[in-house]
């Protein structure tokens, strides 16, 4: 029988590959890198042998999507920030039968939702910046679930959440459950000075309260009010991806009856605009 050992809410944010370069921005996003060492480290302890990724760069239309690939491999450059993220080499081992199985789950559960084992099905950026620093020997299994849903529900996501954990829990597979996407996301207007120059800045003050409000909430394990405040959060706040990723989270932790509390695994920073942060919670 599987288990989620760790679960977590991440950033994937492209400045965290600058911060490794020689340049203006060389160690900039030190403190992100660390959280995503530091929540990997802390899984493989657990015992964690596989990833599920939400993904929120992963964006889809109609239906639930898992990328359930026996193998990934590829070279990556991002169409969104391409002078961010280019040429980055990644191979990774899948996992198949969970992939299926969770497609399998949330479709009896009226979720419409596909597993593909497609070879030209490529991982995105939400799944493959976490990788880079979690995953750098590629010894986890890596399943990618689509996390930017444009025509979706948050009571359908919270459902496949469910889905993710009932699957886990018939598999055979201990795995590491990755929401990964921002609290707020406004991203800066391409006109405005701070498109281009606000690395540091977020562009909204009542998005950056908001964010912080929602982290004192999970800190303090108060997440039925959360849970009320979700669907406007993700709306006035312009949730990346919409927020399912982070429906889809708390779905497979139990929704409102989740007992435990979030733990920032560093700090709470702006990029571009959005508030970003790495927290765990636990189980």
């Amino acid at each position: 029988m599987g288990k989620i050992v760790l679960a977590a809410k991440i950033t994937h944010v492209p400045t965290m590959l600058l911060s490794e370069r020689p340049g203006k921005l060389e160690g900039c996003r030190q403190q992100a890198i660390d959280g995503h060492k530091e929540i990997a480290r802390r899984a493989r302890e657990a015992g964690a042998d596989t990833v599920v990724v939400i993904d929120t760069h992963w964006l889809v239309n109609a239906g639930y999507h898992v990328n359930s690939g026996e193998h990934f491999k590829g070279s990556f450059t991002s169409h969104e920030f391409p002078h961010f993220i280019q040429n980055l080499e990644y191979e990774y081992k899948g996992n198949p039968a969970l992939g299926d199985l969770i497609a399998e789950k949330a479709t009896e559960k009226g979720v419409f939702t596909l597993s593909h084992q497609v070879e030209t099905l490529d991982l995105e950026y939400g799944t493959l910046v976490p990788m880079r620093y979690m995953n750098p020997e590629s010894d986890l299994k890596v399943v990618s679930v689509a996390g930017w849903c444009t025509v979706h529900s948050l009571e359908s996501s919270k459902l496949l959440g469910e889905a993710i954990r009932e699957a886990i829990e018939a598999s055979d597979s201990n795995v590491m459950l990755l929401a990964s996407g921002s609290l707020s996301h406004r991203i800066w207007d391409n006109d405005d000075y701070e498109a281009n120059n606000g690395t540091f800045t977020i562009s909204k003050e009542f998005n950056r309260q908001v964010d912080l409000r929602v982290l004192d909430l999970w800190q303090q394990g108060d997440i039925s009010t959360f849970l009320k405040m979700l669907p406007d959060y993700a709306q006035l706040c312009s949730g990346e991806g919409g927020m399912h990723d982070t429906a889809m989270l708390f779905g497979a932790l139990g929704w409102d009856e989740y007992q435990g509390k979030g733990e920032v695994i560093g700090e709470y920073f702006p990029s571009s605009g959005t508030g970003q942060v790495n927290v765990v919670f636990s189980l």
